[in-house]
């Protein structure tokens, strides 16, 4: 059975290459915001958040692919209850970096995967990540030689590239903290019989 990425995120599609998965991608048209927001309102939790987000993309990539398995992803970044979304401008980076400074958050990936409309398998990993307290110097710097390129990226870093310096301790699944449940999915595929075990 065919695997389809609901999803234009590079390094998840990275990650399922780099796992050895066949995969096709077709990126969900959803209205992200507009479903953040719904759920912001009505005081659901992160990580309800990045389910539904998952699911909605799922959902909506398998509803005219059948015969497919489509999996839908979404990361949400929670510091003190509160959920922060990609940087659009150098300052709104600062800003987030600044709050995250000392502090622990949460990243949480969910991974839903579909098969003609109905939903088979969901999973939402979670990582704490503690930052260091950084100078406001090296963060100027930090941001002058990586913007715009963490614009894609909750919180204004990626783990995988310089953004590791930002940290001082880390818990959790590499792969959750780049935005998908990985080993959790292999798992699930191999025991379907979609993957070698």
């Amino acid at each position: 059975m065919g695997l389809i990425l609901a999803s234009g995120s590079t390094i998840r599609a990275q990650l399922l290459r780099n796992a050895g998965l066949a995969f096709d991608t077709r990126p969900a048209r959803v209205d992200e915001d507009a479903i953040r927001a719904a759920l912001l309102a009505d005081a659901a939790a992160p990580r309800d958040i990045a389910d539904a987000l998952a699911e909605a993309k799922a959902r909506k990539v398998s509803q005219r692919e059948t015969g497919m398995l489509v999996l839908g992803c979404d990361q949400v970044l929670a510091v003190k209850g509160k959920c922060l979304s990609k940087p659009e401008t150098p300052d709104q980076a600062r800003a987030q970096l600044l709050a995250l400074r000392g502090q622990t958050h949460q990243l949480l990936s969910a991974g839903v995967l579909y098969l003609d409309g109905e939903p088979l398998w969901r999973h939402v990993g979670v990582a704490r990540l503690t930052m260091r307290r950084f100078s406001d110097g090296y963060l100027d710097s930090y941001l002058a030689r990586n913007w715009p390129g963490i614009s894609d990226s909750v919180g204004g870093y990626k783990l995988e590239e310089e953004g590791v310096r930002l940290f001082a301790q880390i818990q959790g699944d590499y792969f959750t903290i780049l935005g998908l449940p990985l080993l959790e999915l292999l798992n699930y595929l191999a025991l379907r019989g979609e993957v070698e075990a």
